[in-house]
């Protein structure tokens, strides 16, 4: 593996990143948000919106991260829940297909609109408890057991419950990353890396261009998670070893602060190239071996079809961004439906 072909001191500036769903892939550039979904029939289904400008808080270190974090994991939810329903609305077209009943119990309780509002809001809770009932807090509640075994030094018992944490993270990745449709959007989580990587590179975005490059990136929100993982060990040492309970609350409480000092590594590991941002973003490099895969030319051109739409190049500052949802056919021609640009713009509006 060449670093120097991951940490690149000279690469394009940037604030284009992405996330990766099934079947397709979110981009996400300074003003617009665009999303690629490969359609069954083999057309793209693309997405564009403008994105609103960052208040006062983007300038605050910590609060940036923080404000960050939560803004992404409800725009990633939503994003996920986008895709689901136009592969769904695809799949209609199939004389095979059955609709999901949880899905036509919430249309029928609550509306279509307001269905998938709730959907969501439902998914960020319970991701939200998975995370921390599962990641937080079973590590030092199964740690309160070894002191059982005679184990009282404190440095010791958080450095265990630390190590604990991460490796239970790590088994989760490798388990899910087996799964037919996880496999598949890690690809496109590649593909994701590797049109940004070329793009950094000031490369043209083809898919020849950028199968060239690794599916690692410094700037991947798997290196933030396992920043997470290694800051929170190194913050919670601070505190001690109290009582079970007194762990819990001040774990809870310190998840926002540790989250905003991840950002700030991240983002620090992402502008430089020397030794010490090799060694500090090892961890995350290494755990993204597991969450991307190589991915194939029809990925890449997804990714690179959503890549286009919120490049700086494409973004002239006196015309705004509009929304526009079409979708892109395999020579290449876009066709924007006006129809279904709407009822988006009306869905986000109720949002």
């Amino acid at each position: 593996m060449d670093l120097n072909r991951i940490f690149m001191k000279n690469a394009t500036p940037t604030k284009v990143g992405g996330q990766a769903i099934l079947e397709g892939i979110m981009m996400r550039g300074s003003k617009a948000l665009a999303i690629g979904i490969r359609l069954p029939n083999g057309d793209i289904h693309l997405t564009c919106e403008p994105l609103k400008a960052p208040g006062s808080w983007k300038k605050v270190p910590i609060i940036r991260g923080i404000v960050s974090f939560v803004s992404s994991l409800v725009t990633g939810t939503g994003v996920l829940m986008y895709g689901a329903e136009v592969l769904e609305a695809a799949d209609k077209d199939n004389p095979a297909y059955q609709p999901d009943k949880f899905d036509l119990w919430l249309e029928k309780k609550f509306g279509k609109d307001a269905g998938m509002t709730f959907a969501m809001i439902i998914s960020v809770i319970l991701a939200i408890v998975m995370v921390v009932g599962i990641f937080i807090l079973l590590p030092t509640l199964l740690v309160s057991i070894t002191q059982k075994l005679g184990i009282k030094n404190v440095v010791l018992l958080n450095l265990i419950e630390g190590v604990l944490r991460i490796a239970m993270f790590v088994i989760y990745i490798a388990v899910i990353s087996k799964l037919p449709d996880i496999r598949r959007t890690f690809e496109y989580h590649g593909a994701e890396h590797k049109t940004i990587h070329c793009y950094e590179n000031g490369l043209e975005l083809t898919p020849e261009n950028a199968q060239t490059f690794y599916t690692l990136h410094p700037r991947c929100g798997t290196s933030f998670l396992m920043f997470v993982m290694v800051i929170s060990l190194l913050v919670f040492s601070f505190l001690g070893w109290p009582n079970l309970a007194t762990r819990v609350i001040s774990r809870l409480l310190l998840i926002p602060v540790i989250a905003g000092l991840s950002y700030e590594v991240l983002q620090w590991t992402g502008r430089h190239s020397n030794a010490c941002v090799k060694i500090l973003s090892m961890p995350g490099i290494l755990l993204q071996k597991l969450t991307t895969r190589e991915p194939d030319e029809k990925e890449l051109e997804v990714a690179i079809a959503a890549t286009k739409m919120v490049l700086p190049s494409h973004e002239d500052p006196d015309v705004p961004v509009e929304y526009w949802v079409g979708i892109m056919k395999p020579d290449g021609t876009l066709i924007k439906n006006e129809e279904e640009t709407n009822a988006y713009i009306a869905r986000k509006n109720k949002g």
